[in-house]
């Protein structure tokens, strides 16, 4: 997964900026990104704090650990069931 150049705190303080008054094509231009990298960053992260931000990216990993977890076990039962298939 591709790292983001802008730090958890940074994307909050962006939002908030634009909560506060501030025009999305102005804070675009000030940062440096798209108008659609920030509606992005609203649709997820919008009225959240640093704390709320953390636990989801905690709760993403995780999620993805499980799965590649689930995967890989499926694999495992999937080439047992051949085995025990094969040699009856």
């Amino acid at each position: 997964m591709k790292k983001s150049r802008y730090s958890d705190s940074q994307i909050l303080a962006i939002l908030k900026q634009n909560e506060a008054g501030t025009k999305v094509s102005d804070l675009c231009r000030e940062h440096s990104m798209s108008e659609a990298t920030f509606y992005k960053w609203r649709a997820k992260f919008g009225g959240m704090d640093a704390s709320l931000m953390k636990r989801m990216k905690e709760l993403e990993d995780e999620n993805r650990r499980l799965k590649k977890m689930y995967a890989e076990e499926r694999l495992v039962s999937e080439i047992r069931k051949e085995a025990l298939e094969g040699k009856f």
